[in-house]
Parts: structure tokens; sequence; C-alpha cells
């Protein structure tokens, strides 16, 4: 069996669409983006993509679809965003109600889908830099936290931002701003390095979301602004429906990481 890191961005959709793989996607792919999806009705579609632009540390914009498509024309054209993640939430009216393997029974003519930029994307980076990463090597979900950082409110959506957490040495940390402020259209550098309790996190080892890490002696915290911040918005402004990628797992596109990449 082929590496996941070595899998073509069709074959680990292929993987995923089929049921076979229904794991967070980290390591799969390497070399192409990595995305976040949002899916709300097209009445509300201005104003997120407002708020996308308004945040766009947290909020990347990849790709949109057409009102009533499913097709991610710019980043994917072969793709079904109904179909090729491997774990979807569907949110009502700001409650978490269910967690899917496909929204094809949920999809209907007036949504809207946002690609958004993932950490995962520059995870290859930092590796490449010999640069640890501790869920990657733990076999488990990156953890993220809500923060007491707040978005830039647009229209109806405001709330927290959601940052993920890395790990590392405090000479690799340095390393690590170096290497994905590379990458701004998939969070970029870090919003913050040490003291979680700093941006409203009061234990390190309880994330909302994904699994906690070890992380050894002499080691500090690093995050990054990320793309679970619109899950935490719609708990918050709580849309009627509002469609997401379950933390973790991510839709694969065939955009290159180096392509988006500033020299």
């Amino acid at each position: 069996m082929i590496e996941l890191s070595l899998w073509s961005p069709s074959d680990a959709r292929k993987s995923i669409r089929s049921g076979a793989w229904d794991k967070p996607t980290a390591g799969m792919a390497n070399g192409f983006i990595q995305a976040n999806l949002a899916i709300l009705p097209k009445e509300l579609a201005f104003e997120f993509l407002l708020f996308c632009q308004r945040n766009p540390k947290s909020c990347p914009i990849i790709d949109v679809t057409e009102p009533g498509s499913p097709i991610p024309k710019l980043s994917a054209p072969d793709a079904d965003i109904r179909t090729d993640l491997s774990k979807y939430r569907v949110y009502r009216n700001g409650e978490l109600a269910e967690e899917l393997t496909n929204i094809s029974s949920q999809w209907n003519d007036d949504m809207v889908g946002f690609l958004l930029g993932c950490s995962f994307t520059f995870e290859e980076a930092l590796l490449k830099n010999h640069i640890p990463i501790r869920h990657i090597e733990e076999n488990r979900n990156v953890p993220m936290y809500k923060t007491n950082l707040e978005s830039v409110k647009a229209g109806r959506f405001e709330g927290p931002m959601v940052v993920s957490m890395r790990p590392m040495s405090e000479k690799d940390a340095i390393r690590a701003v170096q290497v994905t402020s590379r990458f701004p259209s998939v969070h970029g550098a870090p919003v913050h390095i040490g003291n979680p309790e700093t941006i409203g996190i009061n234990n390190i080892n309880q994330p909302d979301f994904g699994d906690s890490v070890t992380i050894k002696e002499g080691e500090v915290p690093v995050f990054w602004a990320c793309g679970v911040t619109p899950q935490a918005v719609a708990m918050h402004v709580k849309p009627e429906i509002m469609i997401t990628h379950s933390p973790g797992h991510m839709f694969i596109t065939d955009l290159k990481s180096e392509d988006f990449a500033v020299l």
C-alpha cells in the first residue's frame, strides 16, 4: 500500500468517498492544499464571504462553489463536497445536530460551499525543516481551542477565533514562524506563542476540538489561527443550518501548496 503522504489528491478523495478512509487527513497527499469546509444557505453567503475577507488569518478563502453546486471548480473540478470529506458536522440553530460521512441528503439547491485554507498544508514544510509535529507522531487529531480573541464582525457573523496548537522547542518555534509566514493562504504565521491563558485557554490538556497531545519539558505551545473558527461562529450566530467539516477531517484539493507560498 502506498504511504498516505504519497497519495494523489484524487486517490485520497476516492478512498474517502468509498468509506475506506474515515480518519483525520493530517499527513495525507503531501504537497497539496487541504481545506476546511463551511456550507451555508445562499441568503447568508455574502455576509459569510465578508466575514472571511475581514478575518483572513482564520478563514483564508481557497474556493467558493456556485449556489446549488457541490463542485469546487477551481480547486478540484472532479470532486464533490457532499461526499469527499471523511466526516461532516451539521449544525442546526447553533447546535451540533449530527456527524455524517455523506451529506447528499442534507444538500439542496440553495447551498453555497466555502473551502478555507487549513494548517495541515504547512505541516509538510515544518517537517521538511526538521520540526516535529506531535499529533502526527502520536497518530492523533491536532488540538484546537476557542480563545478570547474576537473575530471582526461582518453582518450577522461574529464570534471567537479558534486556534490549533503544536508544541515545540523554543528554537523550533522561531523557525516555525519563518516557515509558516510563507503560507498566508493557509493561516500563515502563529497568532500566539507561549502562555495559553493569555488568549483565554485555561487548560491546555483539554482542547475544545481534536485531541490532547504530549507537551514535553522545555517545549512551548505554538498557536495558529484555525479554520474551525466558523464552527465557533455557528454556535454563536445560530444560523438555521450550517454544515462544516468535522475538525481534522479536511477536503484535499488538487492545488499545490508551493503555488500558494510567498517567496
